[in-house]
């Protein structure tokens, strides 16, 4: 299938998805739900890789910019610059970005499998049968909850980026704490956060949308579910790596 037909289809399939739901006390217990299954399970992933992320970048950007080289013998950066390229990068890219990457492969894969269980053992049919929206009622949950939990899990991420900063420096005599707080400081633009928080909104919508598309559509068995997955999550990096270059150039672009 063609890329302009299988955006059709997508089109379509969420013009459904986005119909005002039939049970909104049944719509938001599956809400809640659905939170906790993205976020809160997610929490541990975030942390654990946000963390080291961020100890790794300071040092290994501490070890370019501030070690003495044959072609500049002395050091010329001063130490400060570093603080302000990792809390600039963990900002714009790495917490939204990386982050996203991370769950779509964790997320992504469960909302497809979860999805394609339900298309392959006909419990969709059956929500049809019953006269039951069942693009809205197995995907805008989980969207809304994306929405949701994913930005918040971006913003500790964020935070834990810089603390993973903090705590490198007490592993490498290259940088002080001081020197990391007073390059953050320097360079914190307010705009910086709004790119961040515009960026995982898109984000979430796309790893949440794609996954439930691609698991609704399964056909198949138990192999084609599996496949769906994989499908699901190479469509979202891509997509997202996509827009983080679309909403970079329009918001930093010269």
């Amino acid at each position: 299938m063609n890329f302009f037909s299988e955006l059709g289809r997508f089109a379509i399939f969420m013009k459904y998805v986005m119909k005002k739901p039939q049970r909104w006390n049944v719509f938001w217990k599956i809400t809640f739900r659905e939170m906790h299954n993205i976020g809160i399970e997610s929490l541990l992933v975030v942390v654990l890789i946000a963390t080291f992320t961020g100890a790794v970048t300071t040092i290994q950007t501490a070890n370019q910019l501030l070690t003495p080289s044959d072609l500049f013998p002395t050091q010329l950066i001063p130490k400060f610059v570093v603080g302000a390229v990792v809390s600039t990068s963990s900002i714009l890219e790495l917490a939204p970005t990386v982050t996203c990457l991370v769950l779509a492969g964790k997320i992504g894969a469960n909302i497809a499998s979860e999805i394609g269980n339900k298309k392959i053992s006909e419990q969709i049919d059956a929500y049809e049968v019953m006269g039951i929206n069942s693009a809205s009622f197995v995907t805008l949950p989980k969207i809304i909850a994306g929405l949701i939990m994913i930005p918040s899990l971006i913003i500790v991420a964020n935070f834990l980026l810089i603390y993973g900063g903090v705590l490198a420096t007490k592993f490498t005599s290259a940088l002080t704490l001081d020197d990391l707080v007073e390059g953050a400081r320097m360079t914190f633009h307010v705009e910086y956060v709004k790119i961040m928080l515009i960026k995982s909104v898109i984000f979430s919508f796309l790893i949440t949308s794609l996954s439930a598309y691609q698991g609704y559509f399964t056909t198949g068995g138990a192999l084609e579910v599996g496949e769906a997955g994989t499908k699901a999550v190479t469509k979202i990096c891509i997509f997202i790596l996509f827009f983080d270059l679309v909403v970079a150039q329009i918001f930093l672009g010269l």
